[in-house]
């Protein structure tokens, strides 16, 4: 599953909202004052015949191999965005043939599963991609205005009219009270812990996303996505929803799992963590609501359901250097779109379920820019397996990944099939490691991983890595036609590189 990313600017909004014509109060509709959802942005739709939902494919060697995912061998070089394929048993697998998710970098385009979504970068001083922000932050201030405007003067002519029916709120029972457990109850709790995410490399370049409190030490937990532009010499910054700024450091990132914990500096003494719920628990149709910075939206809120559960989802930024994260994730249809990566997906409690990581994105997006928006089809990392690699991260400041110690295919198929041969030429199986001592061998091919059926190399990656290294797994494959099982421990390798 992949993305596409950011960048393309919409035209400017206008510079103030327009007048209100002085027309007769009867032309203005009942209970239309205020403009309510209208896309502040061109209407024009673009005509990009979508690509459809794929998982990431391998293209292909140069010299016919299958394209692989090594574990836990490392590739000595990052993939290129276009080009020839990567050379087989690479780790962790390249990305997807077209972009994942939406960090903010130049380019990519297409209609592929597991777009992430963050907000485009802020606008460098020598000029750059913020304009795609400010353009819609303007016009849904001028939208608002517009709106508010209308809505004024025609509450102003029914005042001053004899046969009114508005009722004032005093005259109907006084502030209206909010059940526990209602969405506005559940928004209320969670909107002031968190936080929207402001980072920008040493060139200037980055992005907006959302992140939420981890802990009353100051750590917040968001996507790697977000904060990748600021890990070297970058900067950093996180935003409350009382408008109250701080600046933020990267502890540890984790770009295979796309997690990663940023500290505030000189943090409050008042912060209030998001309650973790049990994302094992979670069953489909269960409600959800999605908290994040939409296209610069600071404190959105969304709702939905559970549309699914242990998705295969592959992401990454699209660009050269982007290796590809793995994740076997949440489904859900509230709207989530660029920006909201990092944010909390709560469940009807309030308590954390996932982190909102990537969305499925039509072609053409907004106003006819390459930046597609929600159509209902997002992933989040769930928290049970979010939680366990924010702890490692903020106790070590490196991940730890759980491996079987061999080199599977990237093709979708019936499994994930073991290559003849690994990353520059090593061995497909690693001498010694978990797959070898299970009698694992080049050329099987993995179809289940306990009750797991697995039907490629990246849902087996996906999958591997919500266990623990030291956890004992059942493998299903077939050799020669004919089906075996195997019991795998799990070995570990650290760090992304």
């Amino acid at each position: 599953m992949s993305t596409e990313n950011e960048g393309t600017a919409v035209p400017p909004a206008p510079s103030a909202p327009p007048v209100p014509v002085d027309t007769p109060a009867a032309s203005v509709p009942p209970e239309q004052g205020v403009s309510r959802g209208t896309d502040p942005v061109d209407p024009h739709q673009g005509t990009a015949p979508s690509q459809g939902p794929a998982y990431p494919q391998g293209t292909g060697a140069s010299q016919g191999d299958t394209p692989t995912a090594t574990l836990p061998p490392v590739p000595s070089g990052a993939p290129e965005a276009a080009g020839p394929a990567p050379e087989a048993g690479a780790w962790p697998p390249p990305p997807p043939a077209t972009p994942s998710y939406a960090s903010g970098g130049e380019g990519g385009s297409g209609d592929v599963w597991g777009s992430s979504y963050q907000q485009p970068a802020p606008k460098p001083k020598s000029g750059g991609r913020g304009g795609l922000v400010a353009a819609v932050l303007v016009a849904a201030l001028v939208a608002g205005g517009v709106g508010g405007g209308i809505g004024f003067w025609a509450a102003d002519r029914n005042d001053n009219s004899t046969d009114s029916t508005t009722v004032a709120a005093s005259q109907s029972g006084g502030d209206l009270k909010r059940d526990p457990g209602t969405v506005a109850s559940v928004a209320a709790t969670a909107l002031p812990s968190t936080v929207t995410i402001e980072a920008e490399g040493s060139n200037g370049e980055g992005g907006t996303g959302t992140g939420f409190v981890f802990d009353t030490q100051g750590h917040i937990l968001t996507n790697n996505h977000v904060v990748a532009e600021a890990v070297d010499n970058g900067k950093l910054s996180a935003t409350f929803s009382n408008g109250k700024k701080y600046d933020a450091e990267v502890v540890g990132h984790a770009q295979g799992y796309d997690v990663a914990v940023i500290k505030l500096k000189n943090a409050p003494s008042d912060l209030k963590p998001l309650p973790l719920g049990n994302s094992d628990k979670v069953a489909v149709g269960d409600s959800t609501i999605a908290i994040g910075a939409p296209f610069g939206l600071s404190n959105t809120v969304t709702t939905g359901i559970i549309s699914a559960k242990n998705r295969p989802v592959a992401s990454s930024d699209g660009s050269a250097q982007s290796k590809a994260s793995y994740m076997s994730a949440l489904q859900t249809d509230a709207s989530i779109n660029p920006g909201n990566s990092g944010g909390p997906l709560l469940d009807a409690n309030g308590s954390v379920i996932g982190i909102n990581s990537a969305i499925q994105s039509s072609s053409g997006g907004l106003g006819g820019t390459s930046q597609s928006g929600s159509i209902g089809l997002g992933f989040a990392i769930p928290i049970n397996q979010a939680k366990t690699v924010a702890q490692q991260l903020i106790k070590t400041g490196k991940p730890v990944y759980p491996v079987i110690g061999a080199s599977v295919s990237l093709e979708e198929g019936t499994g994930a099939k073991i290559t003849e041969q690994g990353a520059s030429g090593s061995d497909a199986v690693t001498p010694n490691g978990p797959a070898a001592k299970a009698g694992l061998k080049p050329g099987d091919v993995i179809t289940k991983l306990d009750d797991r059926v697995i039907d490629s190399g990246p849902t087996l990656i996906g999958e591997i890595w919500t266990h623990q290294p030291g956890d004992t797994v059942k493998l299903t494959y077939t050799r020669d036609g004919k089906q075996q099982t195997a019991e795998v421990t799990l070995g570990q390798r650290e760090g992304d590189s």
